[in-house]
């Protein structure tokens, strides 16, 4: 599920939101990754939290400028401390 509402607009709430996912403070259950998408019917950016099965748990859009700046952080990880 994507809320059009909760857009990620700045890396630091990438990172905030990703802190989240990774602490466990969403609730979510089963949950095995992130990842950066498109959305394939109007093809919006989005962060993408994936469970065991890859499939998507929650999304939240992100502007054009966190989908290319963000990957790394996605693909790595925070790296400071929680």
């Amino acid at each position: 599920m994507i809320n059009d509402n909760d857009v990620i607009e700045t890396l630091d709430e990438l990172e905030t939101f990703l802190r989240l996912v990774e602490a466990g403070g969403l609730g979510l259950n089963n949950v095995s990754g992130v990842a950066l998408a498109t959305n394939n019917s109007n093809g919006r950016p989005f962060v993408a939290v994936l469970d065991d099965n890859q499939q998507l748990v929650l999304g939240r859009y992100v502007t054009t400028e966190v989908f290319e700046n963000g990957k790394d952080m996605v693909r790595y990880g925070t790296k400071k401390p929680h």
